[in-house]
C-alpha cells in the first residue's frame, strides 16, 4: 500500500504554519451522509441547492461544507449555519430539507452584521472526516471526532473536505476560522480545551482562514517569539510589498512589530493520497524587527 500523505508529511517534519484555507465566509449544511468523493457535486443535494451554492461561491466567495454528527444520526430538522471568519459571527437556521437552503439570502455574508438568521452563540468544532475525498481524513479524523464529541457533543460536527488532507486530523473552529492540524485523540482534547479558554496551541495551529498565507506566517512567528497565544494578543495593522518580500505590520500586546516574510518553494511531495505528481507547497521565512 502507498504511504498515506499524512504519514509522509509527519515523517518529513512539514510545518503546519500558514496552511489554513483562506476562507472568509462559510455555509454549513447538515447532511447525514454518505457524502461521496465530491459532496457538493453529487446528487446528495437537490439541483436548486447545488446551483445556489455555485452562485454564492462565484459571487461571494462562500465555502460550503456538509456536516453531520458522529454516527450519522437519522435526519429530522436539518441545521444550517452561516459564518464570517473576519468579523467572527455565526448564525443558524433549521430547514426541513436541503432544498430549502437555496432560498437563503447570503448577499450580506461578507459584512459585519450577519445575514438575518438566528445568532448562534456557541462555537462550532468541525473535524474533517471526508474519507471518500482522502483516506487520511477518515482514518485520522473519525477517531478525533469521536474523542471530542465525548466531551463537547453539542459543539462537535464531522465535516466534508476542509483542505490540507496531509495535515489530518484537521479541526476548524468557527466563527473565528482557526484551523488546527496533526491532531489525534490525545492532543485534540487538549487543543480544544485551550481554545475554549481563548488560547491557541501554536504546535497545531495552521492559521486563521480570514488571513492570507503570508499574514498567517507573520502572526504565527510573532506569537511564538513573544510567547503569547491569546486570541487578540496579535493584530494586523497593514501589509505592504518590500522588494521580493512582504512586510506585515503587527501589534503584539499593543507594541508595534514588523514581520518581513519571504516566500519560496517548499519540498516537493505528494500532497494528497490521490496525487499523481509531486507538488511544491510554499515555504515562509519570517524575520521580525
Amino acid at each position: 500500500m502507498t504511504e498515506r500523505c499524512s504519514t509522509a508529511s509527519r515523517a518529513r517534519g512539514e510545518s503546519l504554519w500558514a496552511t489554513a484555507s483562506t476562507v472568509e465566509a462559510f455555509l454549513l449544511i447538515e447532511a447525514p451522509g454518505p457524502w461521496g468523493p465530491d459532496a457538493l457535486r453529487s446528487r446528495l443535494l437537490p439541483d436548486v441547492t447545488r446551483a445556489a451554492i455555485s452562485d454564492w461561491q462565484r459571487r461571494l466567495g462562500v465555502r460550503t461544507l456538509l456536516i453531520r454528527r458522529p454516527g450519522r444520526t437519522a435526519p429530522g430538522a436539518l441545521r444550517v449555519f452561516v459564518a464570517n471568519t473576519r468579523h467572527a459571527w455565526l448564525e443558524a437556521v433549521e430547514v426541513d430539507n436541503q432544498g430549502e437552503v437555496a432560498a437563503l439570502d447570503l448577499d450580506r455574508v461578507r459584512g459585519p452584521d450577519g445575514v438575518g438568521l438566528r445568532p448562534h452563540e456557541d462555537p462550532l468544532l468541525l473535524v474533517c472526516t471526508h474519507g471518500r475525498h482522502d483516506p487520511c481524513c477518515a482514518e485520522r479524523g473519525r477517531p478525533l471526532a469521536a474523542a471530542l464529541a465525548g466531551t463537547w457533543p453539542e459543539l462537535l460536527w464531522e465535516a466534508s473536505h476542509v483542505g490540507g488532507d496531509r495535515f489530518a486530523g484537521n479541526l476548524v473552529a468557527l466563527p473565528r476560522g482557526d484551523y488546527f492540524g496533526g491532531l489525534d485523540t490525545a492532543t485534540g482534547p487538549e487543543v480544544v480545551e485551550q481554545y475554549l479558554a481563548g488560547q491557541l496551541d501554536h504546535r497545531f495551529h495552521r492559521g486563521r482562514s480570514s488571513q492570507p498565507w503570508v499574514v498567517q506566517a507573520a502572526v504565527q512567528a510573532a506569537r511564538v517569539a513573544a510567547d503569547t497565544f491569546a486570541f487578540d494578543d496579535v493584530t494586523v495593522t497593514g501589509v505592504a510589498t518590500e522588494g521580493p518580500d512582504r512586510r506585515v505590520s503587527l501589534l503584539v500586546r499593543g507594541q508595534p512589530l514588523d514581520a518581513v516574510v519571504r516566500v519560496s518553494s517548499g519540498e516537493a511531495a505528494l500532497l494528497t493520497c490521490h496525487s499523481a505528481e509531486p507538488g511544491t507547497p510554499p515555504s515562509y521565512e519570517v524575520t521580525l524587527r
